[in-house]
């Protein structure tokens, strides 16, 4: 089995995210510093580290959604002190399935189920994630209009997409948009491009599973019901 697929497998990270950490000289085989092309054999007890760590066999696959607040950091930095890793259990491992910027809030889910992860990140399945936003001013037609289309910025064209007012006041300043894309950053730089500046980001929704009571800062397993929906969604 080739070392990103094994490590995705044992819930260490996704395949992409394993080859990052062996890009960074972070795993090593037999105290021997790691390549791309390294295959682990299952039938001979080999010891593998990542970051000086040994790393736990397979494990059996975990479930969780989290309710991320504002200020909590994705990425998973030992020495980052704001970052997501001193917020997760050390048992089980889990890591996220796709990010929220530090400056949102809302759902995430946490698994360390690799290939899922794989599948619900990969931008042709066009899985959607919807959220709830906040801007500076009183929306309008025409910027409505502009977001469902798409928005250029840089060297980048989002793709259409749906997106509602939440009210139809004319002070309205919030609404709701669903997304089959994962940019970084991507909401806030839409409304940027548009004039527009986020104050609040919340994310609602990843394909049929809501956030609904779950307080922010804490986290839940997956019931069997949102567990069959996503695998299904993802198959």
């Amino acid at each position: 089995m080739r070392l990103s697929h094994y490590l995705a497998v044992c819930g260490v990270a996704s395949r992409r995210q394993a080859a990052r950490l062996i890009d960074c000289g972070r795993v090593s085989i037999n105290h021997q510093l790691a390549k791309h092309t390294d295959r682990v054999n299952l039938c001979e007890i080999e010891t593998i580290l990542v970051d000086d760590k040994p790393i736990l066999a397979v494990q059996d696959k975990q479930y969780w959604l989290y309710h991320k607040p504002v200020g909590i950091d994705c990425r998973l930095l030992v020495d980052d002190p704001h970052s997501l890793l001193h917020v997760l259990p050390e048992l089980p491992r889990l890591y996220p399935a796709g990010r929220l910027d530090k400056d949102s809030r809302g759902l995430l889910l946490l698994t360390n189920d690799g290939q899922l992860t794989q599948a619900l990140m990969h931008p042709d399945y066009y899985h959607p994630k919807t959220y709830v936003v906040q801007v500076d001013k009183p929306i309008s037609a025409s910027f409505l209009s502009m977001m469902a289309k798409g928005v250029s910025y840089g060297d980048v064209q989002t793709r259409s997409c749906d997106i509602r007012p939440l009210s139809l006041t004319a002070e309205e300043d919030r609404f709701e948009i669903v997304l089959t894309q994962g940019l970084n950053r991507q909401i806030r730089r839409m409304c940027q491009t548009l004039g527009y500046k986020v104050i609040d980001l919340m994310r609602t929704q990843l394909l049929d599973i809501g956030i609904d009571e779950l307080a922010e800062k804490t986290m839940r397993p997956l019931t069997a019901a949102e567990l069959l929906s996503l695998k299904r969604a993802v198959n």
